[in-house]
């Protein structure tokens, strides 16, 4: 492959994006890279200006949302590269990642998106493969392993889970976490990017279902590695990225599950939120936690709950391309 573009969507995370893009120096491989500042408040903007002048730089004045934002981006280098690779900025790339990326979609030519293998920050293996979510991976998040369900449940495959993460092997997987991907121009060009009624969550799988859909493949390559801290700018508003996940969830199932299937998620969804209720009001009741988060956990549990019963059954996709 020639030229890999980069597309980063940044949040009031300047000093994790400094590491991020610095990480992108040891690439061999012409790198063509923009950050889409989605309103940040702090010194995003300033930084790229100041230290990587070479980084296109799209200041938007207010959040649209993770996906509108990446899309924007990609808008601006699918022209002019052969893949895109799309990168958190509380990510930070292993020496050798993007070229092994790059590689296994040269030799493939019917895999339109692969995923590197991810670390924690203390080289732990974050998991980052996994299967559509479906009824049973759904109740297994509304009722955890280890908390309701068995623990031994938590890696396995009704979760969602690929035993084969833990080899260093490649596989075919659904879809990767979307912290890191790299996406084939051509694969963009027939799927279209990113459904920009994503605001937040969800906005990856949706993508990889329609790539798989348009028969390309996607594959877990554990030879590329890059560290993932998570949760860096959704860590910022916690209740409302909660109500942001479940709406991306209801919105996901809207657009790809049978109507039964949508009816017996909602079920779920709201036996999972009484139980969450019931669950705040106890730890708050034994002192485990304050006044505010008690307030904050009952206002996304209600919030979500709300959503629910105003469930529409008939999705209205904007997607763009």
């Amino acid at each position: 492959m020639n030229t890999i573009g980069v597309v980063v969507v940044s949040y009031n995370t300047a000093s994790l994006l400094r590491r991020c893009l610095a990480s992108l120096a040891s690439c061999r491989l012409p790198l063509q890279i923009v950050v889409v500042d989605n309103g940040s408040l702090d010194d995003s903007v300033a930084l790229v200006q100041r230290e990587f002048p070479h980084v296109m730089l799209r200041e938007r004045p207010e959040n649209p949302g993770y996906a509108a934002a990446c899309n924007e981006g990609i808008a601006w280098l699918s022209n002019n590269c052969d893949a895109i690779l799309v990168l958190n900025p509380d990510t930070e790339v292993l020496p050798g990642a993007i070229e092994t990326m790059a590689d296994f979609l040269a030799i493939h030519p019917r895999v339109g998106l692969v995923g590197p293998r991810l670390l924690n920050p203390d080289g732990s293996l974050q998991r980052a493969a996994f299967r559509f979510p479906d009824l049973i991976t759904t109740a297994l998040d509304l009722f955890p392993p280890g908390e309701v369900l068995p623990g031994r449940l938590y890696d396995s495959w009704w979760h969602g889970r690929y035993p084969y993460e833990l080899g260093n092997e490649a596989f075919p997987i659904d879809y990767p976490l979307g912290a890191c991907m790299l996406v084939r121009t051509s694969t963009i060009a027939e799927v279209g990017g990113m459904d920009e009624d994503y605001f937040m969550y969800c906005e990856e799988i949706d993508w990889c279902r329609r790539i798989k859909q348009a028969g390309w493949a996607i594959w877990h390559v554990p030879t590329a590695q890059v560290i993932h801290v998570g949760g860096a700018a959704t860590g910022q508003f916690r209740w409302r990225m909660q109500v942001a996940l479940w709406q991306a969830r209801q919105r996901y199932m809207r657009k790809f599950a049978s109507p039964t299937v949508q009816r017996l998620f909602r079920v779920l969804l709201v036996i999972g939120m009484l139980r969450l209720i019931g669950k705040t009001w106890y730890t708050y009741l034994t002192g485990q936690i304050d006044r505010d988060v008690l307030r904050g956990q009952l206002l996304a549990y209600g919030t979500i709950l709300q959503k629910t019963h105003n469930y529409s059954p008939i999705p209205v996709a904007k997607v763009t391309r």
